[in-house]
């Protein structure tokens, strides 16, 4: 174990075997007291006993008083026997006889878990990244009850978030985030619970898919998307269609309304600035256009 793993360690409170030599900075003061109260006199009367009693003293103090954070529980073994939890705040022990076996921090932590090339149920592979919130809610249980609970979390993390891949589609996976954490958060709370540990929740932070695999579906996206526009473009023809049938029906038997339609169409076309409308002389003749095409060309005049 390095340098720097048995440091955080520290920092954290925890560790993976005996905390027999762990002194708080409570235990060096007193320490440093009673070895002041025996050196004085010791010294003045130039007799050694003060100073032996005063560091016997110091050193049993040294090692006695222990500190756990607010956060944090200490488990007591006296003689190799669990006698009880200690903390938060200041404790004693008797060097020794009693050892702390592990102080456990209570707040709530965060666990990374990764399933690499994990398989759907379509047989998809992909690489799942989640996170786990959990915390200690019974101290004892996690101490007595499983070895090293930070790694227990982790791998029966990862083994739950393959099962659960394994039993839903790629689709579920990417479009029911939600409901794929609630899942692994069930699992994991049902296994956890008899270790005095609890599950708050599971997110599903990322889905990698293959990127070929990426690229078919966006090719498949786009060529679903093209589908509905051309099927939008059919209905709408199809509408336009209808419509016209209907008005063919209302003219059919009207030659007023069709000419009316007809001189509409025309000055549509020839009220802009500048445009020019080429009409067949046939034209003119049958719907009687003359009249009106010489009233528009002076109509443009005039506005000119």
């Amino acid at each position: 174990m390095s340098v720097t793993m048995l440091m955080n360690m520290r920092k954290r409170g925890e560790g993976t075997g005996p905390a027999r030599l762990q002194i708080s900075s409570i235990g060096v003061a007193v320490f440093l007291i009673f070895l002041g109260l025996g050196v004085a006199p010791g010294v003045y009367y130039e007799n050694p006993v003060p100073v032996i009693a005063g560091v016997a003293v110091g050193m049993y103090f040294l090692f006695a008083i222990r500190v756990a954070e607010q956060w944090q529980k200490a488990a007591v073994l006296r003689l190799g026997r669990y006698i009880g939890l200690r903390g938060p705040g200041m404790f004693m022990i008797v060097p020794v006889i009693d050892s702390i076996s592990q102080y456990v921090d209570q707040r709530v932590r965060v666990t990374d878990v990764k399933a690499e090339s994990a398989l759907t149920r379509d047989t998809v592979p992909v690489n799942v990244d989640a996170i786990v919130f959990w915390l200690v809610w019974n101290a004892e249980k996690s101490i007595l009850e499983v070895m090293d609970f930070d790694q227990a979390i982790t791998l029966s993390a990862q083994t739950a978030l393959r099962e659960s891949i394994g039993r839903h589609d790629l689709a579920q996976m990417i479009t029911e985030r939600e409901m794929l954490g609630k899942e692994l958060q069930r699992i994991l709370d049902e296994k956890t619970n008899p270790w005095g540990i609890t599950v708050h929740s599971v997110e599903i932070r990322d889905v990698h898919i293959p990127q070929a695999l990426e690229d078919a579906m966006s090719r498949q996206a786009q060529a679903e998307r093209e589908r509905q526009a051309r099927i939008i473009l059919g209905t709408a023809e199809t509408e336009i269609s209808t419509k016209f049938a209907e008005a063919s029906a209302v003219y059919i038997n009207n030659p007023v309304a069709l000419h009316l339609r007809a001189m509409n169409m025309l000055y549509e076309a020839i009220k802009e600035k500048g445009s020019m409308v080429i009409v067949p002389s046939s034209v003119v003749e049958t719907m009687g256009l003359g009249g009106m095409l010489g009233t528009a060309s002076l109509a443009s005049q005039q506005r000119q």
